[in-house]
């Protein structure tokens, strides 16, 4: 795997991490009843973003790791993903 492409995926996992987990904890100005004039009810008041940062970056990091293993190790070729899915690849020959 390429440095870049490795990155590439880090971002992706981090992000799509990230997303999954800022609506954990959210406190809304509708949940402390203080709700500003010109804003939803549903808008944010605390959200402890810095904190969620640092758990995504850890959680990402794993869940990278264990996806860079499995590409650099190649436990799971694209010809087996294929196979799982589509069917449209020739098996691998024997050697």
């Amino acid at each position: 795997m390429d440095p870049v492409s490795g990155l590439v995926l880090f971002a992706v996992i981090w992000f799509m991490t990230f997303l999954s987990v800022i609506p954990f904890r959210l406190e809304t100005q509708g949940d402390r009843g203080e709700v500003v004039h010109g804003t939803h009810a549903s808008s944010p008041e605390v959200h402890n973003l810095r904190r969620k940062a640092l758990i995504t970056t850890g959680i990402a990091a794993v869940i990278w790791a264990l996806a860079a293993w499995v590409i650099l190790s190649g436990v799971i070729s694209v010809r087996e993903l294929d196979s799982w899915m589509f069917q449209r690849m020739s098996p691998r020959p024997e050697l």
